[in-house]
């Protein structure tokens, strides 16, 4: 079953505007984080990194979303050789669309704020598979794991 996914249009870490058209006719792995650089996110997104030739094999684009800056996502992704765009979300728009945003814990508190989500989006624009509270260790290889099927069906 899919959904269409919500539209947006968002700057990377070079300022250049990406929306969910610019990725029709391909998969996309879209993901959210909470904040860059920091333990879990740089987890996370250093496994896209390390799995990315693996994900282009598959057929699929990836793209982080969080609300921290331009900036921010600059240094965030030279630091860590990033090859995939960080889009800014500043106001939380496209996070709040994707149901990204809500009460999660954090050091043992509960704190509303960016849930790691991630959302497979089909080459017509649908949401094929939905990720919640993802392990930034090991989500890539599920995502790669289930790629196969989500083409098929």
């Amino acid at each position: 079953m899919s959904t269409p996914a919500p539209d947006f249009t968002l700057p990377d870490a070079t300022g250049k505007t990406h929306s969910l058209d610019d990725y029709h006719g391909q998969w996309l792995v879209l993901y959210f984080y909470p904040k860059d650089d920091t333990p879990g996110c740089t987890t996370e997104a250093c496994a896209f990194r390390d799995n990315y030739a693996r994900l282009q094999e598959a057929g699929l684009a990836v793209v982080g979303v969080s609300r921290d800056t331009v900036e921010s996502h600059q240094k965030f992704a030279q630091k860590y050789d990033l090859q995939f765009p960080l889009l800014s979300d500043e106001n939380a728009d496209t996070i709040k669309a994707y149901g990204a945003w809500g009460k999660r814990m954090v050091r043992g508190e509960e704190r509303e704020g960016i849930k790691r989500n991630t959302y497979v989006i089909d080459p017509e624009g649908n949401i094929r598979k939905s990720y919640e509270s993802v392990d930034p260790a090991t989500h890539t290889d599920q995502i790669l794991s289930d790629i196969e099927e989500l083409k098929q069906g």
